[in-house]
């Protein structure tokens, strides 16, 4: 048997989970490991928070193209994140919003159980969020107060739009027009 004939009688018959998906989300799994490991969580999730930044200013324009706006407004805000997410394959819904805040929950992680112990790769999110956020209403600082990455059983996103209205926040992150 010559060794081309050997390649096409595996490459189909073997039960090996493996797709560009699969593949992608573990590749940031170890990458973020990788981070994490080397340089801390502090460090690692500044790294992810810049790729975070930049996916979101991307991920904006497309929809204020999409929706030939030059602003969204907080409800068009609210239904951009979980619309984004949900194209991602994950399973954000608005548990409640007001002039203040808007409130996300989430039940299925984009990056699957590859996220489970890579709190690092939430900065994704936080900076896609507020990117959008600050961008269209001028101000977000998003907490997240709950995440599937920490081992909770969903996420809890609460982005808030006016400062000081977090008073009660615990942790969280800045962001503001440029």
């Amino acid at each position: 048997m010559n060794k081309g004939s050997q390649t096409e009688s595996v490459s189909g018959a073997l039960a090996v989970q493996l797709e560009r998906d699969v593949f992608m989300r573990t590749l940031l799994r170890h990458l973020s490991g990788t981070l994490q490991k080397v340089v801390g969580l502090e460090e690692a999730s500044g790294f992810v928070s810049v790729v975070g930044q930049e996916m979101g200013a991307e991920i904006n324009g497309m929809y204020k193209q999409a929706l030939q706006v030059s602003e969204l407004s907080r409800e068009q805000v609210a239904e951009v994140l979980v619309d984004l997410k949900r194209r991602i394959e994950g399973d954000f819904y608005v548990i409640e919003q007001d002039e203040t805040r808007i409130v996300l929950g989430n039940r299925a992680c984009p990056f699957g159980d590859k996220v489970v112990g890579r709190p690092a790769l939430c900065m994704m999110t936080s900076n896609v969020f507020g990117s959008i956020a600050a961008d269209n209403l001028g101000y977000a600082k998003v907490s997240i107060e709950q995440a599937i990455a920490r081992g909770d059983a969903g996420c809890r996103v609460v982005i808030y739009l006016k400062p000081g209205a977090d008073s009660q926040a615990a942790a969280g992150r800045e962001y503001v027009r440029p």
